[in-house]
């Protein structure tokens, strides 16, 4: 089974995928880390971390799409989470290999920009994270960006009958929210 865990940055993702990890006894993959393999690997493929999510993603899709068949012909279970899946691509796959995928996309379409700058920013505080070292101006149009990221995911996830959730309100209980939904597979 692959659990797919997709959206925005800063909607969840990743702590989803740690918890889920533990709970499914699973390893994940962060498809930042492939991002960044290749931003600095082989940049000619002009894949890189700087690019939009919509970007990464319709340049990534040939190869995620080739990852994911080849990790279901497999058969292992694996969660992978990250910015770089659209649900207008992966449908395919999802209408393709339904017993053997779950996805859930996330995001952020009703906060503040100012709120969501705070938690971040309490976050990131005394951390390595990518952010930990922009100024508040920075932190602010990345924010922007991808309230407006999450409000083409959850569209497109309407359009493609798939499951979204918005971590604008409740964060934390909404992450446990979708655990438990991810954790349920027939």
């Amino acid at each position: 089974m692959l659990y797919l865990i997709s959206g925005a940055s800063r909607s969840g993702k990743t702590t989803i995928a740690k918890r889920l990890s533990i709970q499914k006894g699973v390893p994940y993959i962060s498809l930042d880390w492939l991002v960044m393999g290749f931003t600095k690997g082989i940049p000619e493929y002009g894949i890189h971390d700087l690019l939009m999510p919509d970007d990464i993603a319709e340049r990534f899709w040939s190869f995620f799409k080739a990852m994911c068949e080849s990790m279901i012909w497999v058969g292992d279970d694996c969660i992978i989470e990250g910015e770089a899946i659209l649900p207008e691509l992966i449908i395919e796959l999802m209408n393709k290999h339904p017993e053997e995928m779950k996805i859930c996309f996330l995001g952020y379409t009703d906060i503040s920009i100012i709120e969501k700058v705070n938690e971040i920013k309490k976050f990131v505080t005394g951390t390595t994270d990518w952010l930990s070292d922009k100024s508040d101006t920075h932190i602010e149009n990345h924010v922007k960006n991808m309230i407006e990221y999450s409000k083409k995911i959850k569209k497109s996830c309407q359009k493609n009958g798939l499951t979204y959730f918005d971590t604008s309100k409740d964060f934390m209980t909404v992450t446990y929210n979708v655990v438990d939904y991810m954790m349920t597979h027939s």
